[in-house]
Parts: structure tokens; sequence; C-alpha cells
């Protein structure tokens, strides 16, 4: 399937995300507010790294090689075998850490021992959580297109009904259980579209994990990890960096702002992963690689220079419908946020060459310097420009880094 089909049928995917995430929006926006928005951050940057460390760190080598052994079926069954079984034991080992240190990790996230019961859903559902990953990850290098998208367009309508009824009924201890359960819920779907296949069976999904496979994933489980930790922990820095200078609403505002880019970059992202990532693994010709970089410049670059420019336009109409007009000083950050947002997206289609071919050192390199220097950027901007700084750093940080991208990674293919 090419970029165009591909792009298009998960168009349909991302437009039924976008707009539950939109609707989800407001309904956080109503029911959370401002400060209730930076307390959801700081729990979905926590999942984010104990999600990765549990198992899922090794999903973008199962696309990788599934992708890349499309033509030998046992070599596929190895990468899922190990992957599976892997995933087992680090969920297994991470539900118990979980489990004994609930109200530490309370504490710690939340200032309170309020949301302790929160952990004790989360650590239930962990096992559950990465198995809906992998086999989204084994749909995905599989290029079983048609499949992944039911299972993320029903996963986005499961995403909306939980936190939705949780949120209205409970606000934010709802909204914080359903971030918890829902993709393990999710799991049921995904499963049963799996084993509708006929390449599925549970005798190929754990087994003996092979020290040549290990060694493979231990590269891509590495950049992963060095991403589960520096992102999220780059954003929890900035966010109590923000509730420090100017008050928890001005983290929640912020937030939102990041959530805002996140739903309307989806559409890129996303076929980011689902289309570049295996079509990049199984290409092993520079000029076969030059030319779907060129395509990806061509036809999703201007994507996320459109939508930016769209959302820039529209931004006070999209506060006051997605939001409230308690989130009007977040106005403040679109013009630097959207700026950013497309720069990202120019490094990143380098980037996810990066991760296609395992350039495992230029991708941990990249990964840790830029998410100090977003931390430091935030502070020097912060104290020169004030709230609106955060946005300015976020621009600048990613310039940066597709300059970076751009002198680099083809370097380093040759």
């Amino acid at each position: 399937m090419n970029l165009l089909k591909t792009s298009a049928l998960n168009g349909v995917a991302v437009l039924i995300k976008t707009a539950t995430m939109f609707i989800l929006n407001k309904i956080l926006a109503v029911y959370v507010g401002p400060s209730g928005y930076a307390a959801i951050g700081q729990f979905q940057n926590f999942i984010q790294m104990v999600t990765t460390f549990a198992g899922s760190a090794i999903n973008t080598a199962v696309i990788k090689y599934t992708a890349e052994y499309h033509g030998d079926e046992t070599k596929q069954r190895a990468i899922w075998k190990a992957a599976g079984s892997l995933v087992l034991i680090f969920s297994f080992i991470f539900t118990f850490i979980i489990l004994t240190f609930q109200k530490q990790l309370s504490l710690y996230i939340f200032h309170t021992t309020d949301y302790q019961s929160i952990f004790v859903w989360f650590a239930a559902s962990l096992i559950l959580f990465n198995l809906n990953a992998l086999f989204l990850a084994i749909l995905n290098g599989k290029k079983e297109i048609l499949k992944l998208v039911t299972a993320n367009i029903v996963g986005s309508i499961l995403s909306l009904l939980i936190t939705g009824i949780l949120a209205v009924q409970y606000h934010l201890y709802g909204a914080l259980i359903a971030l918890s359960i829902y993709q393990s819920i999710a799991f049921f779907v995904t499963l049963f579209l799996c084993y509708k296949a006929s390449w599925f069976k549970f005798s190929y999904l754990f087994g003996k994990i092979e020290s040549q496979i290990a060694k493979k994933f231990a590269a891509f489980a590495l950049m992963a990890l060095v991403s589960a930790i520096c992102v999220p922990l780059s954003q929890m820095v900035i966010r109590t960096y923000l509730s420090q200078e100017f008050g928890l609403n001005y983290a929640g505002y912020w937030e939102a702002m990041i959530r805002l880019s996140a739903a309307y970059l989806m559409l890129v992202t996303t076929t980011l992963s689902v289309y570049y990532l295996p079509r990049l693994a199984e290409l092993t010709h520079l000029d076969e690689i030059k030319k779907e970089v060129y395509l990806g410049y061509k036809f999703i670059f201007p994507l996320a220079v459109i939508g930016s420019l769209c959302v820039y336009v529209m931004r006070d109409w999209i506060i006051t419908l997605l939001f409230s007009h308690a989130f009007m000083p977040m106005r403040d950050l679109f013009l630097w946020q959207m700026i950013g947002d497309s720069l990202k997206i120019g490094g990143w289609i380098l980037a996810y060459l990066m991760l296609s071919k395992a350039m495992t050192k230029l991708y941990v390199t990249t990964e840790i310097i830029f998410s100090l220097s977003l931390v430091l950027l935030t502070y020097i901007f912060v104290q020169v420009f004030g709230f609106e700084g955060v946005s300015i750093a976020y621009l600048l940080n990613y310039a940066l880094y597709w300059v970076v991208m751009s002198f680099n990674v083809f370097k380093q293919l040759r």
C-alpha cells in the first residue's frame, strides 16, 4: 500500500480520533479545569514511561522486523515469541513495583495520597495495556492497515466513552481512572481482529527468546527507553517549573496547548508511524530511501504547515469551542507553538529514518541533548519573555533539531 492510500485510509481513523479528542478536551476543560489538565499531563507522562519500561520499548523493533521479514513467516514468529514473552515478564515486574510503591508514587506525581488507588487500577491493567500495543505493532508490521485502522477507531471511541462518563461522574479522579484502563479494554477488540487473521495463533506470541533476536531488540529498546525517560521527564520538569513561576493553572494552559498540537498533527504523526516506519525498514538501497524521504517532504510536511496555519488563524474560536474561556491565556502560545510544530515534523521525517535503520548512537544522543536543551531554553526564555517563552523555546529547540537531523542522518546512512 503506497503513501497516499495509507494516508487516506489512516485519515479516517485520525479524523475520528481527532474528533473524540476534541470532545474529550471540552469535557475535561469543563469538569477538571486548567489545574486538572496539569495533573492529567503528569500522570500521562508517568504512564508513558512505565509502559515503555514494561515492554512497549520493543514495539518499534517488532514493526521493523515484521516488515523486514515479510517473506519469511518463521522469522516473523520468532520475533513475536520473543516480544510476547518479554512483554509478559516486564509487565508483571512493573505491576508488582507499582502496587508496592503506590503511596509514594501518588505523593510524587500528585503531591497527595488522595489518588493512591489510581495506581492500583493502572497496575491491574498494565499487562493488557502492553499486549494491546504489541498486537497493534504486529498489525502495523504486517501492513494490515484496515485492521489497524479499525482497532484505532474502536480505541478512540472507547476512550471517549470511558473518559467522558468517568470524568462527568467523578471529575479528575474519574479521568485518571479512564487513562489507566481504556487501552486495556481496547485490547479485546485488537485481539479479536488479530484472532481472525490467518497468520495469528497464540502459540506464535509466547515462547523462547532467541539470543540473536534479543540483541536486535536491545538497540530499539535502548532508543525507546531513552525517549521514554527524556521526553516525559522534560515535560514534567517544565510543567513543574511553570507551576512554580505562574501557578498550576498556567501549567494547565501549556498542557492544553501541547494536547491541541498532538490532536491536529495526528494525521501526520500516525502516517509516519503506520506507513513510513515499516516502509523505510524494508528499503535497502540509498536511492530508494532518498526517494521515500522526498515523498515525505512533498506530501507530509505541507500537511503539517497547512494544519498549523489553520489552527493559528482559528485560535480564538478553537479555545472557546474545545476548551473554555478559562483557557484564554493559552492564546499567547499559539504563534510560536504552530511554527514549532511544523519544524518538529520536518525533523521527525528524518528521525523516522533514523529509527527504521537503528541508528542507536545518533538517536540516543539527540534525544538526550534536545530534551535537556528544551528544558534549558524554557528556563531562559520564560525569564526573558514570561509565559510566552515556553513556546518560543519549543520553536527554537525543534529548529535546531531539524538542522542536526539534516546534517547527520544521511551522513551516517552512507
